[in-house]
């Protein structure tokens, strides 16, 4: 796909056939060049599709740093991510460049929040040994002992982070009668969904405990031995948020040992898991999805449009709608070995 003048301003997007038509949209105003294979760019071949570009529309397992930002050039001005988680991006070095990297905090909350509340109810019901149990046709008489799991209405569930998806998953469980908490080390308020708490009480009195914080070098491995310690034996950990932020090991050591009842992600270390063998996919008190959080056709289609108007906005000199948060709307001077040029 490419636009039909070189003098437009170049956008470089990672993807080829991505939902919505944000993309399309972009192409009737600027030169549009899509990765055309049909596995995600190496890191070279990414490097190759920006060079030259100004804009760089990016998914969420793209890393975006500082060689990539100097593979595409001085002319670079934005990188939008489809996502709005941006681990990937090296944001310090996109700024110290004067680009700004947006990303997609307000169109994916609620469908997250969905995938977030099937896997407290798939995980803390244990509905797979369910399935796994009728696929084996091992379904036999009705047994009052057979298939138990633990009540999800009147649990107590406990939000790490209470952004917008925190937020939607405590109207979803108010739903269901749920007592809600969370832990925010900034913001230590109540509100009319759910009270603050302490991070080790958060811990120990949580029947249901879901992750909605981003990775950052605060949270990587923050639920780790020592936090699941602190849980309760009957409690559920669900992750929706970013992989590493709960320590995959540990939580394996706990189920195994009967430290945990049980647990959901969607979310993990080292996207994408492909090795059939993985220990994460064959623990029987564990629910793996493999980051489905948004995919929903018009969630991703959202996404991408948000991303696409990003580009748009900064290419046409205007602030960028969704910037990462503390980085600038519009793009900067270039600050090199401590200079401004």
């Amino acid at each position: 796909m490419s636009g039909t003048s070189s003098a437009h301003p170049r956008v470089a997007v990672t993807r080829t056939g991505l939902p919505g038509d944000g993309v399309g949209r972009l192409a009737t105003r600027f030169d549009v060049t899509a990765w055309p294979g049909t596995a995600p760019p190496t890191p070279a071949e990414l490097a190759g599709l920006a060079q030259g570009c100004e804009g760089l529309l990016v998914l969420g397992a793209d890393r975006v740093d500082a060689a990539l930002l100097d593979a595409a050039g001085p002319g670079l001005r934005v990188v939008a991510l489809a996502s709005m988680g941006y681990d990937s991006v090296d944001v310090a070095a996109a700024v110290q460049r004067g680009v700004v990297v947006t990303h997609t905090p307000d169109v994916l909350a609620d469908t997250t929040a969905d995938v977030a509340m099937a896997l407290i109810l798939i995980a803390r019901r244990r509905l797979p040994a369910g399935v796994d149990a009728m696929r084996r046709g091992a379904w036999g008489a009705f047994r009052m002992d057979a298939f138990l799991g633990l009540d999800v209405h009147g649990a107590t569930l406990g939000l790490i982070g209470y952004g917008r998806i925190a937020r939607a998953v405590a109207r979803r469980a108010a739903g269901f009668g749920m007592r809600v908490q969370h832990h925010h080390p900034r913001r230590k308020e109540d509100d009319r969904l759910s009270r603050w708490a302490p991070f080790d009480e958060l811990l120990r009195t949580s029947d249901v405990l879901s992750v909605h914080t981003p990775l950052t070098e605060e949270t990587k491995g923050m639920i780790g031995a020592a936090e699941l310690a602190l849980m309760k034996p009957t409690a559920t950990l669900v992750n929706t948020g970013r992989g590493g932020v709960v320590d995959e090991d540990a939580l394996l050591v706990a189920l195994r040992r009967g430290e945990l009842h049980s647990a959901g992600l969607d979310v993990m270390t080292d996207e994408p898991r492909t090795d059939p063998s993985d220990p994460l996919f064959h623990e029987p008190h564990l629910v793996v999805l493999p980051h489905v959080g948004s995919a929903t056709e018009a969630t991703r289609a959202a996404m991408v449009d948000l991303a696409a108007r990003n580009v748009a906005a900064v290419l046409d000199g205007r602030p960028a709608p969704t910037p990462i948060p503390g980085t600038p709307g519009l793009p900067g001077r270039r600050r090199v070995a401590d200079r401004t040029v």
